[in-house]
């Protein structure tokens, strides 16, 4: 089973203008409810950690979970829903948030431990939940705890993305601190191009890759660089993807999350449930996995808001 941990939230949209005002549609959304969606969508079993509210914008992030067959493993609170206010320019997505106090901040190590199943073997955190408080200091606890169960032997892999929001974060050194630290015990880390100058500011790309490569111990580590396609490195062997091209783009919202999900699938799929499965594997199979990705990611692109492709959809874009 994949387990994913992190934010639940409504995008507002703003898709177009009315008498000079922005008019915005509400879609679920949030990095790792989208990553839960999107496997549940390839027909993985998973299961979304993270309480979600019990209000009526609750009720469409976990319609959207339930369409997808995911698991709800983090049930439900009455707090809040968190928002996110999405502005596109060029099919490119900035965002606003309120997320102070809200249902999926309500996390704790004593919940994670009561409600996290025994069956999960993968488990993916990331993005905004890990920035700051107690609820960001479980989920760190979690994911060590997880990896260390992995390298003792259990069916127990970890995966981060740390997809960063930099106008979220008032602590950066913390939050740079956190991530590091986390990247010790990723076995799959995914990074996005400005993820990486976000964390090694004072770098060039190439040489972010390389202090990226120093701090972390991830067996497979991934830099997805939009159009100029990916830079990945397996067991050491650092190889290029180029990106696929994106025909009727509309937006990229989701389409990195897309792009984990289908990896996480990938994985369980082929039942890399620990490091030295995936070790294991030739980089001809990973190019493959990161193809199966990327291909993915572009057809979210085709569709406004994160709607990530089924598994059939996939498998007739490889022909």
């Amino acid at each position: 089973m994949i387990a994913v941990g992190g934010e639940n939230l409504i995008d507002l949209v703003s898709t177009s203008s009315k008498e000079g005002l922005p008019v915005y549609i509400a879609h679920p959304g949030g990095s790792p409810f989208n990553v839960a969606m999107a496997a549940g969508q390839q027909g993985a079993k998973s299961c979304y950690l993270t309480p979600i509210s019990s209000d009526k914008l609750g009720d469409l992030l976990v319609a959207r979970l339930e369409a997808a067959g995911v698991m709800l493993a983090g049930g439900r609170s009455d707090k809040p829903s968190s928002l996110a206010v999405v502005s596109i320019e060029d099919g490119i997505p900035s965002y606003g948030f309120y997320r102070r106090d809200t249902a999926e901040r309500q996390v704790s190590t004593d919940f994670l431990n009561h409600i996290t199943p025994d069956e999960v073997q993968i488990l993916h955190l990331g993005s905004a939940a890990l920035i700051d408080g107690e609820d960001a200091q479980a989920w760190e606890a979690a994911f060590v705890k997880h990896h260390q169960a992995g390298r003792e032997g259990a069916a127990a892999l970890t995966s981060l993305d740390p997809n960063i929001r930099p106008s979220l974060v008032a602590d950066a050194d913390s939050y740079r601190a956190r991530v590091k630290r986390m990247m010790q015990h990723a076995d799959i880390l995914k990074l996005s191009d400005e993820d990486l100058h976000w964390l090694y500011p004072a770098a060039t790309l190439e040489e972010g890759f390389e202090a990226c490569m120093r701090d972390s111990t991830a067996a497979l580590t991934v830099l997805t660089k939009g159009a100029d396609g990916i830079i990945a490195q397996a067991s050491g062997t650092p190889f290029e993807i180029p990106a696929h091209k994106i025909d009727n783009l509309v937006d990229s919202v989701g389409a990195g999350d897309t792009f984990m999900a289908s990896l996480l699938v990938w994985c369980n799929y082929h039942q890399i449930t620990n490091r030295s499965a995936l070790e294991n594997h030739s980089e001809a199979q990973i190019k493959q996995a990161l193809q199966r990705a990327a291909i993915a990611a572009a057809l979210n692109c085709q569709k406004q808001g994160c709607q990530p492709p089924s598994h059939q959809e996939i498998d007739l874009a490889l022909g």
